[in-house]
């Protein structure tokens, strides 16, 4: 007589499904954290009581010496008209104006006249007020 069981049960532990919600989290922490992309350049941003994120295409960054960036890229006054049209492309575009708080507003507004010459949207980058 055979009075063995049929049924054995597995000791081991599959981590199959471990990895699978790891992997997700991976993914999800991936995804939000490329939404925010800050200016590499030092600029000390004006603050305003409300300040929204916004995804850039176009950067355009004035430094308190009066030096023009467009995505990081030293750019004189002169050519600033140019570099934009090629950074925007043919589609609608959105310019982010990173501003040093200590730069004329002239030059602020000659930026955004360039960028909306070329149709684009301009939007100027601040920090939050506390």
């Amino acid at each position: 007589m055979n009075l063995k069981s049929n049924n054995k049960i597995n000791p081991l532990f599959s981590m199959s499904s471990m990895t699978d919600i790891i992997f997700l989290l991976l993914i999800f922490f991936m995804l939000t954290a490329s939404f925010v992309t800050p200016s590499g350049l030092p600029v000390n941003l004006p603050s305003s009581k409300s300040s929204t994120i916004v995804i850039q295409k176009v950067s355009v960054t004035i430094t308190k010496d009066l030096k023009y960036f467009v995505n990081d890229q030293e750019t004189l006054l002169n050519d600033l008209e140019i570099v934009l049209r090629n950074a925007i492309g043919e589609e609608e575009g959105l310019v982010v104006l990173h501003c040093d708080k200590d730069v004329p507003v002239e030059h602020l507004v000659n930026v955004a006249g360039i960028a909306t010459s070329l149709e684009a949207k301009v939007s100027i980058a601040s920090t939050p007020k506390k």
